[in-house]
């Protein structure tokens, strides 16, 4: 009964675990750039807690391991703004943006700038250039950025968006706003990456898929309370029914 309930216990993890990604992705169905996770298990058979003398010989017993939540990296749909500051990336390439903790990486496209000029996020960041920063004068008007990510005004080039990739996406980790951090230096885009301008790109995640999930997931947790309740009801009978015979 005991193994049971901890193999009871191992599924209902897992279920909380896949519930947490779920609703994260539902939360960010109407935000420019954010990629969907997806909840990754995989079944662990205990070595040992074996009886094979008996008859039959006891079974094997199968929990749920947390292979971790692998980031889908497919495109989301693009969606033309008319805003020349809008960019939306195509492939797997991130732009670079500056914060107080250190570089970071983001696919929202959405852009501005603020009030000391620098061309940033829509939560802040300044967007890196090759050379650095990006600003433009408080003069400057007619701000266009090319499908190269040149980034131009009335008086000329003010930089290239640096755009970036890396070797293994899936080491990327979710950092708040929208943004990821990497324990890998990340590379320089492919030559001849362009952007499509005017545009930003959606959010990846496919909002039926994701409720059909949210339904089974709640479904299966639900048999599994059951299930469980069910074993220690049990347990409660034989604990009495042991406590009568020996009285």
């Amino acid at each position: 009964m005991e193994n049971a309930l901890l193999v009871g216990l191992s599924r209902q993890v897992a279920l909380q675990r896949e519930l947490d990604v779920i609703a994260n992705n539902m939360a960010n169905i109407g935000t420019n750039g954010f990629k969907a996770r997806n909840a990754r298990f995989a079944e662990f058979i205990m070595p040992k807690a074996k009886a094979e003398a008996f008859k039959p010989a006891d079974q094997a017993l199968s929990y749920v391991v947390d292979k971790g939540t692998p980031l889908d990296l497919s495109q989301g749909t693009i969606e033309f703004t008319g805003n020349p500051l809008d960019v939306a990336l195509k492939g797997d390439n991130f732009l670079a943006v500056q914060t107080p903790a250190g570089e970071r990486y983001t696919r929202a496209g959405s852009l501005t700038v603020n009030r000391q000029g620098q061309l940033v996020t829509q939560t802040g960041q300044p967007v890196m250039g090759e050379g650095g920063p990006i600003t433009f004068g408080p003069s400057e008007y007619d701000l266009r950025i090319a499908a190269d990510g040149t980034v131009t005004s009335d008086q000329g080039t003010r930089g290239k968006l640096r755009q970036v990739r890396f070797a293994d996406p899936a080491t990327l980790v979710n950092d708040g706003a929208n943004l990821f951090s990497s324990p890998t230096p990340a590379q320089p885009a492919l030559p001849g990456a362009r952007l499509e301008t005017g545009a930003v790109e959606r959010s990846n995640v496919k909002a039926v898929n994701e409720l059909t999930r949210l339904m089974v997931v709640q479904r299966s947790y639900q048999d599994v309370a059951q299930m469980i309740s069910r074993n220690d009801d049990l347990r409660s009978k034989a604990i009495t029914r042991l406590a009568d015979q020996q009285a």
